[in-house]
């Protein structure tokens, strides 16, 4: 059998890049250009489609680089990013993590757009992303992005011994599809990608819009009073980014209110039944207010274990599944 040279580099690349996403392997051409190679055998899954839309991972930089510039359409057009000028050039939302992450997209079939230099070339257009960060690729390269804002090693060095983690970010739709079918069928690819990797905890930033915390204050102050992490599960932001959520006492609020203000992403982490960390974060780049998420996967509610999983899982087996580092 003759081998191309992508598959004959793929297939003796050195044993420590294995673990590396196949598209960020340091390959390059003689023209000195990274090369995308996608190793034998691992092509990335679908792991869903309803009607034209089917949600899958990043396959090549091409896949990264529609991500980012749907990140940045949502993030600094429509929001209140501020761009720095590398970010105005190039139109993208990236930074150094997204080379060590994978990349969750939702794309449309139903519309293909023109890519790259090549115009007669149309590719699905790439209409919801989420950025997943595994434990080893963090403990590899320096630590998970919300460490930035959190002190979770604490956390970690609690329960790594038990549990596995996983870190969310970086998710956004594209305004038009801001639906119910779009958003369930990305939760299906994090709960299937979740249930691939045999991840137990998911953690992460999510955001309030604006940097004026008492713009929110019955929301962050509800977060505080229901849904706080328990001790052994707790995470407190760094104390030089602190931000009290506890602004009104909890018989001064008002609980519909309070869901009716917080973003939609936020409300299905806690149906869900997230926990919240103490504390929240004022990102000006992005112009939101953050709080940590951690949402173990033995903590998901039933009717929500039925609605992700698989048909033939039941909820004592995938809560068995979640702990399977204890037995």
């Amino acid at each position: 059998m003759i081998l191309s040279p992508r598959r004959i580099v793929s297939r003796f690349r050195p044993r420590a890049l294995r673990g590396l996403p196949p598209f960020f392997l340091p390959f390059r051409n003689k023209r000195g250009k990274r090369m995308p190679i996608i190793p034998i055998g691992r092509m990335p899954k679908i792991y869903g489609r309803i009607g034209n839309l089917e949600v899958r991972l990043a396959r090549s930089r091409g896949d990264l680089r529609r991500a980012q510039k749907l990140r940045y359409e949502v993030f600094y057009e429509e929001m209140d990013a501020i761009p720095n000028a590398s970010a105005m050039i190039s139109r993208r939302d990236e930074d150094p993590y997204d080379e060590i992450c994978e990349h969750l997209l939702v794309v449309d079939h139903g519309d293909l757009v023109a890519t790259g230099k090549q115009p007669w070339r149309k590719r699905p257009r790439v209409v919801g992303t989420y950025r997943v960060l595994r434990q080893d690729m963090a403990q590899a390269n320096g630590g998970f992005y919300s460490q930035g804002e959190y002190d979770i090693n604490p956390l970690l060095a609690a329960k790594s011994r038990d549990y596995e983690f996983v870190e969310m970010g970086r998710s956004c739709v594209l305004k038009a599809y801001r639906n119910r079918r779009t958003v369930e069928l990305l939760w299906h690819g994090i709960w299937t990608y979740v249930r691939e990797q045999g991840a137990d905890v998911m953690i992460g930033c999510a955001s309030f819009p604006g940097v004026d915390p008492k713009r929110h204050a019955m929301a962050l102050s509800f977060l505080h009073h229901n849904s706080l992490a328990p001790k052994e599960w707790r995470v407190k932001a760094h104390d030089r980014l602190y931000v009290n959520m506890n602004m009104m006492p909890a018989k001064d609020i008002d609980p519909k209110l309070a869901l009716k203000g917080m973003p939609p992403l936020i409300k299905g982490y806690l149906r869900l039944g997230a926990y919240i960390g103490d504390g929240a974060v004022i990102d000006r780049q992005f112009g939101t207010t953050d709080v940590l998420i951690i949402l173990p996967v033995e903590a998901i509610t039933a009717r929500y274990l039925g609605h992700f999983g698989a048909a033939d899982e039941t909820e004592s087996e995938l809560q068995r599944a979640s702990r399977k580092k204890l037995s």
